[in-house]
This record gives structure tokens, sequence and C-alpha cells, in this order.
């Protein structure tokens, strides 16, 4: 249906031009833009080297590899040359993807994709049509019309959520900026405000619960909003209202350094993208004290912590990372997650989505909740989240977290007390597996028989970004771990745990293969109702200035 909708769509009159000139939002990379001219091809997660041929000449190795393609995010990469090889390479794809696909044949012929392209297609118009001829800018503006009546056709097809506002946004910016388009505006405006309304709760979450997915959103309404602004025109008071709500939920998720919290399949952000959304709105409230989409935050001075306070989203995307953190000071990552591992391949994804991939405890060879792999889990299958209070005492910020994943498999429950100090410089944790009631005793009492007496086996896993420099010392009781800016940083546990320091992996989006890195293990053995695990992580010195005044990157960063 795709392709005769985008077959029927070249019946329509093109534009005549420009109603404004365009300007570019989307910002790429220059380092990118570099490997792109030496046909170094990174899609996907995915390389491909093929420096003789076009993007389009190259087999896509994946889906995922042809569906970026076809979505010319890498236009923002070559526009980020800012050199005329850049745009040689710009308009000789452009016009090579207009002679193989324009037409409405072949690959990116779907909503979403479409919606994307425009995007890049109608902000970067001066860099593609800059020197062209007469009949190279008409066969641009026919295959920009056409993907706009296609896009005006089928974007109800989109899949709801962050697809449909792509499409959405895509036909709004090529509405408002081609002569003659504009009747197709009014109804995609209406569509986005509803979808506003339909897809982004009264909180300003999403139900995927994935940070860098909502920042995707709200940079597509904010460049809605600004298309409009700039037609003379106003945004409907629910696609405003919108972006009201997601504004305090970003805050609360961004990191000291600037980036987001790593969790259910997202990434921290490209770089500078959250604070270029967060300047680009008036709300000026800051985080609040409740949970921002099922996160809670603890902030103190420049260090951060954000702790995964909620059940996993149902779906494919969702991880068991129930009362998993990750903590960062200043501008340097400490405590991370692993990521999201489909860049990787299915393995990959399948690991990454496990409950030992996060900051948390996990009872051995169980996740804390049974995520979908192929169907959809029900609510039974992903742990209920029994507490998640926060409370200020003049020791610091206090957060008491329970949960219930272990409750039906083991009889036990996760209790996480957190505090951050006051002044930032430590976290202290508390982690206790306990068989709260009768039935859960009942239930761990016939587990212990069964197995002779042997125990749940368990461990207390925190894992390092890789820029972190981890040693054991005093004789393997404490962990010491060094920041890039200079700061220590002390990990000391508390109680009868065994501490190791052993290998993990760094998931991000972008590499060819995972980043190795360590994590710090507190292994135990639960034999009793309840079982207790403490431990401290604590700044042992501060940055010292010299190697602050050269490490640019340690400023500060306020949106």
């Amino acid at each position: 249906m795709n392709r005769l909708a985008a077959l029927r769509a070249g019946y329509a009159r093109p534009s005549g031009g420009f109603l404004a000139q365009p300007e570019p939002r989307s910002i790429g990379a220059y380092a990118r833009g570099r490997q792109l001219l030496s046909g170094t091809y990174l899609l996907a997660g995915q390389l491909v080297e093929a420096p003789r041929r076009s993007l389009w000449e190259v087999e896509p190795p994946s889906p995922a590899f042809a569906a970026e393609a076809q979505g010319f995010g890498w236009l923002d990469d070559l526009a980020a040359l800012g050199d005329a090889a850049g745009r040689d390479r710009a308009q000789r794809w452009t016009a090579e993807w207009i002679a193989r696909y324009g037409r409405g044949r072949g690959p990116g012929w779907e909503p979403q994709l479409a919606g994307r392209r425009l995007i890049r297609w109608v902000n970067h118009a001066p860099l593609l049509l800059q020197g062209r001829d007469e009949a190279e800018v008409n066969a641009w503006l026919r295959a920009t019309t056409r993907q706009l009546v296609f896009l005006a056709r089928r974007w109800p097809k989109a899949a709801p959520g962050l697809p449909r506002f792509e499409a959405l946004a895509g036909l709004i910016h090529a509405g408002l900026a081609l002569e003659g388009m504009e009747r197709h505006v009014d109804p995609a405006v209406t569509a986005l405000a509803r979808d506003c309304t339909d897809e982004i709760d009264a909180e300003g979450g999403i139900a995927s619960r994935n940070p860098e997915e909502l920042l995707e959103i709200m940079t597509l309404l904010l460049w809605a909003e600004q298309a409009l602004q700039g037609a003379g025109r106003e945004a409907l008071p629910a696609h405003r209202s919108a972006i009201q709500r997601i504004v305090p939920v970003l805050r609360a998720l961004r990191h000291a350094d600037g980036g987001l919290a790593r969790f259910h399949g997202g990434g921290r952000g490209a770089e500078g993208k959250l604070d270029r959304a967060l300047a680009g709105t008036p709300v000026l409230r800051g985080p609040q004290l409740e949970l921002a989409m099922g996160f809670a935050r603890l902030a103190a001075a420049r260090t951060t912590v954000i702790v995964d306070a909620a059940p996993p989203p149902p779906g494919l995307s969702g991880h068991a990372s129930t009362l998993a953190f990750e903590l960062t000071s200043g501008r340097r990552p400490l405590i991370v997650c692993c990521g999201a591992g489909a860049p990787f391949g299915p393995s990959w994804r399948k690991a990454g989505r496990a409950t030992p991939s996060h900051s948390t405890l996990a009872i051995e060879g169980f996740s804390s909740s049974r995520l979908a792999s192929g169907g959809q889990e029900t609510m039974a299958d992903r742990a209920r989240v029994l507490r998640a209070d926060r409370s200020l005492s003049p020791e610091g910020q206090h957060l008491h977290l329970a949960h219930d994943g272990w409750s039906a498999t083991h009889g036990l429950t996760h209790r996480r007390d957190l505090v951050l100090a006051a002044d930032g410089r430590q976290l202290s944790g508390t982690d206790t597996l306990a068989a709260l009631t009768g039935a859960e005793r009942k239930r761990f009492e016939q587990l212990m028989t069964r197995g002779g007496w042997a125990g749940v086996r368990h461990a207390l896993r925190f894992h390092l970004h890789p820029d972190v420099e981890a040693e054991l010392e005093m004789g393997g009781s404490v962990v010491s771990l060094a920041l890039k800016s200079g700061e220590i940083w002390l990990f000391r546990p508390e109680g009868g745990a065994s501490l190791t320091l052993e290998p993990s992996v760094y998931l991000q989006r972008g590499r060819l293969k995972p980043r190795a890195t360590k994590q710090i293990v507190l292994a135990g053995v639960a034999v009793d109702f309840e079982d207790r695990i403490g431990w401290t992580l604590a700044k042992a010195q501060d940055t010292p200035l010299a190697i602050r005044d050269l490490d640019r990157e340690d400023l500060p960063d306020r949106p």
C-alpha cells in the first residue's frame, strides 16, 4: 500500500518553490562527515567500507542500516563539514536517490522514513540546491512534492509514538516551506496535537520509558512549533502543553554531564542535543521530587544519581532494570548501565536487557522481570515496585525502594535504600533480599529445602564507565576509582559479601563493537529470611585546580 500511495503521489502538481528560506535545525558531526567522504559508512552500528561506491551502491548489511540511510540523517554530518566537498557529496547522493527511488519505487517509502527525510531535505535545501541548474532544482521539487503528498495520505499508518511524530513533523515542515502545499498543514497540525494528548501522559512521559526517545519526540515538537511560528502561525494548545510537560521530565533525566540516563534502549543522546532542546523552551521548572517517567533523581553539588524506580515497559525494548541506578560526577560518568545491545546483534540485545547488565542486585540466573522475546509478556511477568519514597535529612537525600521481582520464584523482595550526602561527595546504599510475608517465607523455605539449604546466590553489580580506572586496594577491601578529571572515588562494602573487580562492557550506539570496561561485584548467598549488603561510594579528593583548568569539558554546563 505504501508503494501504491507513493506512485499515486506522483500525479500531484509539484511545488513551484519556497514560501520562506529554510533554516537548518538538525546538527551533525564533523568527524562522521569526514568518514562519509572517505567511503566509510557507519550506520545502525554496522560498518561498510566502500571508498569507490556511493551510499546507494552499497548493499545494506541489515534493514536497520538501510533505514538509517533512507532517513538521510547523514545529511546533517555532510552539512557539518561546511565545505565544497561535503556540499558536492550531499548534492550527488540526493540526486542519485531521486533517480533511483524518487518515483515511489524501492525502499524508504515508509511514513516515518519519509518524514525524517523531508525534514532534512527542507532544512538543508540551500545546501542541496546551491549551484544547481533549473532541471535539477525541478527534479528536487518534484521528488519533495511526491514525498509530501505520500505523507499526507499515509501518515496514519506510521506506528504510534516516535514514528508517527516523525511523519507528522516532516509533513508540517514541508507543507509550510513549499508553495502550493499549505492545504496539507492544518490536518497534520491537528493530528500532531491529538498524538501529543494520546502518546504523552499527564506527567510528560511516554509508554516506552526510553529517555532518548522522549528527547527525540521533544525535538520534533520544538521544530514543528518553530516552523509554525516562522510562518506566522501558532501551535495548538495540546502541542504546546506537551512540550511544557516533557521539559521537567528531561531535566530530571539529565545527568550533570549533559547526557541522558541510559535506560530501556536509550542512549545518552547526541552531544549537546539535550541542552539545545532545553534551551529552546521557556519552561524553567527544574526537576521535581516526584518520579519522572518512573525514574527518581538525587542531585547535590555536581553529583547526579538517577534510579529506575518503576517496572519495565511492555514490549521488546524494555530492560529488567528496576532499582538500577547511574551516577555522574561533574562531567564524568562513574556508575552506568551496560546499555542497549540491539546495534550489536540479537545476543547482545538479549544480554543488555537482563538485570545483570544493570547496576543493581540480581539473583543468579534470574532477571527481576521476564521480558518479551517474541510475543508480549503479561504484567505478572514484570516486577512490581512496592515502594518508592524519598525524604530529606541533615545527612542528605534519602530514597527508599522495593520490588517483588523474585517473590514468585524465590519468596524474596529486593529493598534498596540510597542516601546522597548533602555535599554530593558520598552515596551510601543498603540492598536487602528479604522474605517479608508469610507466603514469601513459605516459598523461600520450600526453595531452601529442595536445594539442600545451599542458599540463594546473588550479586550486587556496579558497572563502571570505560573512562574510569578501577583498582582493588587495601588488601582487596576497597576499590579505587579514578576519573579523567582527576577525582578519586572509593568504593567500600559493608558486611560479608565477597568483593571482586570483573570485566564488563559498555554498549554505545555508533561504535563497531562493545567497549570493554569493568564492574564491581559484591557476591553473597541468602540463607535466611533477610540478607543485607551495605556499601559506600565516596569522593576521596577534589580535582586539582591545574587539572581542572586543563580539562575544559569539566566546566559547568547548564541549559
